[in-house]
């Protein structure tokens, strides 16, 4: 859900860095072929995964002798690639990036190995510093532990400090929503050509509905209650897309309806939006070296109206394939990329603004870390500290996940309801006949979860 992974739905796919190291998209079984020396690993290509690409062959194949393969691949892809993969139980990959949407269905499947036994006989990992909400996230309905983060983020409102100040406007410490509707309409023209605030409304299922689901879980509302009945048309869900929706009509950036991540990003970063509601991931782009609004930008938590919080919850995360061949050389490749050490060598290496944050405590104690991230560190703590993947809403639910629904259909039906979405936000279709549309959709795809 954040910038790099929105970039590379984009289409804006980076190149493929070989530095020394076998695309093996055609390779199989690596891991048994060479005396457990080698590992064939299935990687989405965001930067922070090409810094690592970058890094394996000099640091962990030289320290540890294994010799990883990489497939790197755009999003889409990797999710079609390892989606193929490991319901077919190939074996051609031992580790894959998955992130926490996928992982409790592929445990529940039986297509993961779980990491249980090999976390407990690796003290140096350090378990215990992952933080909480991911390592619930990536744990199966079983109680065992199926992922390992790479990097996490969750959500937060972002605005420009100097503009608020200039206006004589002050942030709640924690905001609700309509207090954030009532700071948007003030802020309209605060700067010539402004507008109050930048929310997502490109189709999507990562896109607008990621931030509108948040939105829809503090109202009250959510996608099913606990026994697999959608709730599209029920009062929560309509009272909060109909907010969202007059929101960013009203008070929104020019050409909403197409606007995602990078586009409120830019919005933001030109002065085109006082305010914006999206990932904390978002932070090190806005507050980093060149960026016209560094050290102008402050961060709030993400707005509520019924819930105490209501930030979502990503992570690009390790997941071991049940049928690899290697599963200990496969995890010392997880536990090196996820280590406190690995963090370190990025900041010596790279600079600390790469290091892949979001998954440790101790990255927000690390003075090196936090000499370039003071503006945010703590907001992005808070943020994912809070986050609760099993218990987003007000009332219970049929599976885990904040900011989408943990079943494979999403990717389906959400994408579908996502499209109407947008199209309200156009003002091509009122939110009564796209919430209607989505409710029909949302109700064929949970039939077969009902009674179970």
């Amino acid at each position: 859900m954040n910038s790099r992974r929105r970039r590379t739905v984009a289409g804006l796919a980076l190149p493929l860095l070989a530095v020394g190291l076998v695309a093996c998209s055609g390779a199989g079984g690596g891991g048994s072929k060479s005396g457990g020396k080698s590992i064939n690993v299935l990687m989405v290509n965001n930067p922070q995964m090409v810094d690592l690409q970058k890094l394996t062959a000099d640091n962990f194949t030289k320290q540890s002798g294994i010799k990883v393969n990489f497939t790197v691949l755009p999003e889409n892809d990797l999710r079609d690639k390892a989606s193929q993969e490991f319901s077919s139980q190939a074996g051609q990959y031992d580790v894959a990036t998955l992130s926490n949407f996928e992982i409790p269905f592929y445990s529940k499947n039986g297509w993961l190995a779980p990491l249980d036994s090999q976390v407990s006989a690796d003290a140096s990992f350090d378990q215990a510093d992952i933080l909480k909400p991911m390592t619930e996230s990536l744990t199966g309905a079983d109680g065992k532990l199926y992922g390992e983060p790479f990097y996490g983020e969750s959500s937060f409102l972002m605005y420009r400090k100097d503009v608020f100040a200039a206006k004589g406007l002050t942030m709640p410490a924690k905001p609700t929503w309509q207090q954030v509707a009532d700071l948007a309409a003030k802020l309209d023209g605060a700067q010539p050509g402004m507008k109050g605030i930048c929310l997502r409304g490109q189709p999507g299922w990562g896109e607008v509905l990621a931030p509108l689901t948040t939105v829809v879980n503090t109202f009250g509302g959510t996608w099913f209650d606990k026994d697999w009945t959608a709730q599209v048309t029920g009062q929560g869900f309509t009272d909060a897309t109909n907010f969202y929706v007059n929101l960013v009509k009203a008070h929104g950036e020019a050409g909403a309806s197409q606007a995602g991540f990078t586009e409120c990003l830019n919005n933001l970063e030109q002065s085109k939006v006082a305010m914006w509601y999206d990932a904390t991931s978002a932070a090190g782009s806005l507050d980093g070296a060149g960026s016209p609004v560094a050290g102008k930008i402050g961060y709030a938590p993400a707005p509520v109206v019924k819930t105490a919080n209501s930030g979502w919850l990503y992570t690009w995360a390790w997941g071991v394939e049940k049928a690899s061949k290697n599963v200990d050389g496969a995890w010392k490749f997880v536990s090196w990329a996820s280590s406190k050490q690995y963090e370190e060598l990025v900041g010596a290496k790279l600079g600390w603004s790469r290091v892949p944050a979001g998954k440790r405590t101790s990255t927000y104690s690390n003075a090196d870390y936090l000499k370039s991230a003071a503006a945010f560190a703590k907001p992005t703590l808070s943020a994912i500290q809070n986050a609760n993947p099993t218990d987003p809403g007000v009332q219970p639910r049929p599976t885990p996940g904040i900011q989408f629904v943990d079943i494979p259909e999403f990717t389906d039906f959400g994408t579908q309801a996502s499209q109407f979405i947008s199209s309200a936000i156009a003002g091509k279709l009122s939110v009564s006949s796209a919430l209607s549309k989505s409710q029909d959709l949302a109700q064929a795809a949970a039939k077969k979860y009902k009674g179970k």
